[in-house]
This record gives structure tokens, C-alpha cells and sequence, in this order.
């Protein structure tokens, strides 16, 4: 009994190690159909031709998978003669099937059928004319079964593999889109920490400047109001230090909510405005329409964007900038103008860029220009309700 186990495990070794060796597979295969027809033969005294038969089948079987369409047709012509001369051995009606199998599993459904139906087509009519009047035994309608319940398997088997193939696919592709979807949240949120912590730092670095300029002015004129720009200077350093912790507090929280204060919105600009007021820089604000709750989007992106266009007029601007807030039934419409200076420097353009990223994201648009020849204007239109 354990000998028997163990040559069963052997065999069963064997086996997995030829199924993924295909030619090695299909030599066994042959080996094993061989020497059926050739046991086949030698219970009933075996010839010549018996050995010529077992070497077809051998070949057909081992050529099956490179040349398939001359497999079967080796295998159809030997099963043909051997039925003209009288020969009976089931092994090439076995190869025949084997043959037709894998026609059917590694071809197209049609060529598979069409296959199918030709052998057992002309192994039938030569058993016809062979003998006429037994067209009906069961031998003769027993060939038909086997060959086409061959075709049936492979079909079924390339069909299986054409599914789990198509499964794996849409799995892949499906990891592969969650990847570029990762990616591509990584990039906005990496643009949108690098846009916020450039309005926050550019608008009070701005403040700073402007006021350190100021200090140096009073320091030699009038010593004596020295004290106010300097405080100015030193809450504006403050302010920023606060903002960038908070925009950083977003990179090592693992919840936004508990590591930052609420977003800035336009319910903030008189407390921008007074900022900009205690530095020197005055800023007319006229409103237009009753003001009302924004999306949490739009709101932070207007205040942004008005902050960075109050910047730019503070800092290249001749000391003051009106800004006009209108609601409309559809929009907010932000316009900041102010007067350029004749020497002004050109900044390098990252600011205008953000307000545009800020105002595509939240679905509105802003456009930044020279009006006449004296004047800047921001205008921004972003939408009041949510899309």
C-alpha cells in the first residue's frame, strides 16, 4: 500500500513538473499514446503497420501545438488508412481527439468546430464506404461524440483562459489607474501646500519690506517714530511665522481639522485691510450686493487671491488700491486696481500664476493687465454657489 502511495506521489511530481514544460508535456503525451496503440496491437498479434501507426500518432501528438492544422491532419489521414485496411486501434481515434482539443483550446471558436466537423466528416465517410450498411453502429457514432466532445473541451478551455486573462487585465489596469490617481492627488496637494504657503509668506514678507524701508527712512529723519514701524514689522514676522506653522501643521497632522484654524474666507477683509492700513498702504473698498456665504472653496480662494493682488499693488503699487467686492446672483466679482509705479521691478510672475491655479480650481477665472498706461487691474469672477 505505501509503495503504491509512493508511486503515485512520484507520478504526480512528474506531472506537475511536464505541465510546465509544454514540448516535454507533449512528448509524454505521445510516449504514453504510443505505447497504448502498440499494447492495443500486440494482444492481437502486432505487424509493421501497427508499429507505423504508433509512430503517427507519436509524431502527430508531439507536433500538435507547432504545427496543429498538419497534426490533425496526420492523425485524420492515419486513422482514415488504418480504417481502409481493416486496422482497429482505439489510440489513434485518442490522438485524433487530443489533436482536435488543442486546435479548438488555442484557436479561434469557428477554425475549432470547423476542424472538428471536417475529421470526423471524413472518418465517417470512409467508414461508409468501408461498410455502407453499418453507417449507424455505435462505433461509427462514437467517433462523432469523442472528437466533438474534444472540440466542446478545448472551446471551453479557451474561453476560461480568455476570461481569467480578461480579469487580470482589468485588474491591472485598475491598480494602475488607483496609482496614477495617487499620484496625481500627490501633485495637487504638493501645488496647493507650495500656493498657499507662497500667498501666506509673499504677503507679509511684502508688509515687512515695505516697513523695514520705512524704518530706515524715520530712523535718520525722525528717530523718535521709529518704535510704531518696528512693531509693525515685528507683528507682520509673527503673523507669518504663525501661518507658515499652521500650512506645515497640514504635512504632520494626520487630521487636517485638529492641526489648523479655520480657512481664511472674505469674512477677513477688514482684518487684511486694517493690516495694510497701520503699514501705510490705504485701500478703498467698495461692496456691491448684499454679502453672503460662499462655498468653503471659492471663499478661501477669493481671499487669496484679493490678498495676493493687494500684495502686488503694495509692493510695485504708488501707495494705494481700490477694491470692489460685488455679489452677483451667480458670481463674486473681485477687482483690484492701483496705480503702478514708474520704477517698479518686475516679480517673477509666480503670484499671478497662483491666483489663476486659485481661481480654475474653484471654477471661476482671473485676468491680470495694464489698464491705460498708469494702472493694474486684477479682475477675478468665481462662482457663488456650488457647481
Amino acid at each position: 500500500m505505501q509503495s503504491m502511495d509512493a508511486s503515485e506521489t512520484a507520478l504526480t511530481r512528474v506531472w506537475r513538473y511536464a505541465a510546465g514544460r509544454p514540448l516535454l508535456l507533449d512528448m509524454l503525451l505521445a510516449l504514453v499514446l504510443a505505447f497504448a496503440v502498440l499494447r492495443a496491437a500486440a494482444d492481437d498479434r502486432a505487424t509493421n503497420g501497427d508499429v507505423i501507426v504508433a509512430g503517427v500518432a507519436f509524431v502527430a501528438v508531439l507536433i500538435r501545438r507547432l504545427r496543429p492544422l498538419a497534426a490533425l491532419g496526420i492523425a485524420t489521414s492515419a486513422t482514415i488508412g488504418a480504417i481502409l485496411q481493416g486496422v482497429s486501434n482505439p489510440g489513434l481515434i485518442v490522438a485524433l481527439g487530443v489533436i482536435t482539443y488543442s486546435i479548438a483550446a488555442h484557436t479561434d471558436r469557428r477554425k475549432g468546430w470547423v476542424c472538428a466537423l471536417a475529421a470526423s466528416g471524413f472518418v465517417y465517410l470512409t467508414g461508409l464506404i468501408v461498410a455502407a450498411e453499418d453507417w449507424w453502429r455505435g462505433e461509427t457514432l462514437g467517433i462523432f461524440a469523442w472528437i466533438f466532445m474534444a472540440a466542446a473541451v478545448g472551446d471551453a478551455a479557451r474561453t476560461h483562459r480568455a476570461y481569467v486573462a480578461e480579469v487580470e487585465e482589468r485588474a491591472r489596469r485598475a491598480e494602475q489607474t488607483q496609482e496614477d490617481e495617487a499620484r496625481r492627488r500627490v501633485m495637487d496637494e504638493r501645488l496647493r501646500i507650495a500656493r498657499e504657503l507662497h500667498d501666506v509668506v509673499a504677503h507679509h514678507i511684502a508688509v515687512i519690506s515695505v516697513q523695514a524701508g520705512a524704518a530706515a527712512h524715520v530712523l535718520q529723519r525722525r528717530p523718535d517714530q521709529v518704535g510704531p514701524v518696528l512693531n509693525h514689522i515685528r507683528e507682520a514676522s509673527d503673523t507669518v511665522l504663525k501661518e507658515i506653522q499652521s500650512v506645515v501643521g497640514v504635512l504632520r497632522g494626520a487630521d487636517e481639522r485638529e492641526t489648523t484654524e479655520p480657512a481664511p474666507g472674505l469674512a477677513r477683509l477688514p482684518e487684511l485691510l486694517a493690516t495694510l492700513e497701520t503699514t501705510g498702504f490705504p485701500v478703498r473698498l467698495r461692496q456691491v450686493g448684499e454679502a453672503r456665504e460662499l462655498p468653503a472653496m471659492v471663499d478661501l480662494a477669493a481671499y487669496r487671491i484679493v490678498q495676493e493682488a493687494l500684495t502686488n499693488a503694495h509692493r510695485y503699487g504708488d501707495g494705494s488700491a481700490q477694491l470692489l467686492v460685488e455679489y452677483t446672483p451667480d458670481d463674486v466679482v473681485l477687482q483690484v486696481s492701483n496705480r503702478m509705479r514708474a520704477a517698479a521691478q518686475k516679480g517673477a510672475g509666480y503670484g499671478l500664476l497662483g491666483m489663476r491655479e486659485r481661481a480654475a480650481a474653484a471654477g471661476g477665472s482671473v485676468t491680470a493687465c495694464p489698464v491705460g498706461a498708469s494702472v493694474f487691474r486684477v479682475h477675478a469672477v468665481l462662482p457663488a454657489e456650488h457647481a
